[in-house]
This record gives structure tokens, C-alpha cells and sequence, in this order.
């Protein structure tokens, strides 16, 4: 379960370098700034997709005990 709880916060990893690559692309190459943007937003609402159904999964387990 531990791993899972670190997997998620690694999204948050992979949103902070989305958007330095957005960023840093900005001026030169804006449909891949565009594209690492869409990455980023995925990666924030994966990292609260996964938050909520870890949590649910807890609480399920700790009622069956």
C-alpha cells in the first residue's frame, strides 16, 4: 500500500516537469508547450483521481476489520 501512496505523489513529480517543458517552449515551439500543458493538467487530475480511491479503498479495509 505504501507504494501506491508514493506512485501518487510521483504524478506531482511529473506535473513540475511538464510544466518547466511548457515553459521552456513557450516561445520556440508552441504546439508542444500546448501538449506538455495537457500532460500537466492530466497529471494533477490523475494525482487527485488516485487520492480519492486510495482513501476510499482505506476506509473500506479498516470497516472490514
Amino acid at each position: 500500500m505504501k507504494l501506491l501512496q508514493l506512485l501518487q505523489y510521483a504524478y506531482l513529480f511529473f506535473v513540475t516537469l511538464f510544466l518547466y517543458d511548457a515553459f521552456s517552449n513557450w516561445s520556440s515551439d508552441r504546439n508542444r508547450a500546448y501538449m506538455s500543458l495537457f500532460l500537466a493538467a492530466l497529471a494533477v487530475f490523475m494525482f487527485f483521481f488516485r487520492k480519492k480511491y486510495r482513501q476510499k479503498f482505506q476506509d473500506r479495509d479498516s470497516n472490514k476489520q
